[in-house]
């Protein structure tokens, strides 16, 4: 078997070990006869496959029984929209911290919803456009705001909120790129998601973590599949789930519980550093983000101030020694290596010694 060292920053690597056990149930999941692919999402079987899924990844975060977990497919972007429809009332106010691309996004589709309902949203800090890119410190809050919202990581630009800010709405944060993969407080939160297809399983479903009594605050009339209580009081059975997105899921926080969550904070802290510390030891390389601000799980980086030839180059010939998925997002260009939780050391190992040696036959 032969498996590419994969940089991608989403539909992104799983732990090989759960793409392993998947495999050997793919056609008959523990002497059921059938796929999970193929079960009835009411059956005893699947039912099992559900809750240990919530419930571990409730351990994992901390969570009490005023919490639901649920399973919501649109992915995060969904969320987007699901959020002001919920929360953001006629005459209200909602906060948003533009920090770039995915801050930027949410906050465009709450702007859409506050000019059907007659509410406002206002920008609590913006750095989207700042070069290097960073994370915001100083905040805009708004007195009695309906809620807060920021994303804890972006993708993209590679900076990561290493502080969560102290503000008295309730605080919503799309966590998709690096949730469970540093240590953080989740009781700070009134809500928080992420996309799965990052740090928690395949692509098409979020992972949504919500207080009850927030869920409870959305409008009865907005469509029932858009309504936060029905997926928090029908745990996430109202319809047909995506049941396999689910049990991928479900084998991935085992995954993290067994390798231990401060061994995995550690680990990642340590890949992210020896890909910096390469950046960092020669004005061949250069870094997108404020040190302070750097992700450890998007590094993104640049050749020679923005050599896009010798980009290009880099990345056809990484590619060429197994390492895939390096170009930078194109709306920035660059590099970028995403090093998620279950990416593995020898892959960082790998990228590291090949920029050396890149750097030295074009340096």
């Amino acid at each position: 078997m032969s498996r590419a060292y994969n940089f991608s920053a989403g539909p992104a690597v799983l732990p090989l070990e759960v793409l392993q056990e998947a495999q050997k149930y793919l056609v008959d999941y523990k002497g059921c006869g059938m796929s999970v692919m193929e079960m009835s999402h009411r059956g005893k079987d699947y039912d099992a496959i559900h809750q240990e899924a919530v419930a571990t990844f409730k351990e994992l975060c901390g969570l009490g029984d005023d919490w639901s977990v649920v399973f919501i497919q649109g992915g995060a972007s969904m969320q987007f929209a699901m959020i002001p429809m919920n929360f953001l009332s006629a005459g209200a106010t909602a906060d948003y911290v533009n920090s770039g691309t995915w801050g930027n996004k949410a906050l465009k589709e709450a702007k859409k919803m506050a000019a059907l309902r007659g509410a406002t949203v206002n920008i609590a800090a913006d750095c989207q456009k700042d070069i290097p890119t960073r994370q915001p410190t100083e905040f805009n809050w708004t007195d009695g705001a309906a809620y807060a919202h920021i994303c804890t990581n972006e993708t993209i630009s590679g900076a990561e909120m290493k502080v969560i800010p102290e503000v008295a709405a309730p605080l919503i944060a799309d966590m998709s790129s690096d949730i469970l993969s540093c240590p953080r407080d989740y009781s700070k939160f009134s809500m928080f998601y992420a996309g799965a297809q990052k740090n928690l399983g395949p692509s098409g479903m979020a992972v949504v973590a919500i207080r009850n009594d927030f869920a409870e605050k959305g409008p009865e009339a907005i469509p029932t599949m858009l309504q936060y209580r029905t997926y928090t009081k029908e745990n996430s059975l109202y319809n047909t789930p995506p049941t396999w997105g689910i049990y991928i899921f479900c084998e991935t926080m085992k995954w993290v519980k067994k390798m231990g969550k401060e061994n995995l904070f550690k680990l990642n802290e340590e890949k992210a550093k020896k890909i910096y510390d390469v950046i960092d030891s020669s004005g061949f390389w250069s870094g997108t983000a404020l040190k302070e601000f750097r992700s450890n799980m998007n590094v993104t980086w640049r050749i020679k101030g923005g050599d896009e030839e010798l980009e290009k180059k880099f990345i056809e010939e990484a590619k060429a020694a197994g390492m895939s998925s390096l170009k930078g997002h194109r709306s920035v260009g660059g590099l970028r290596a995403s090093i998620y939780n279950a990416f593995p050391m020898e892959g960082v190992d790998a990228l590291v010694g090949f920029m050396k040696d890149f750097e030295k036959r074009n340096g």
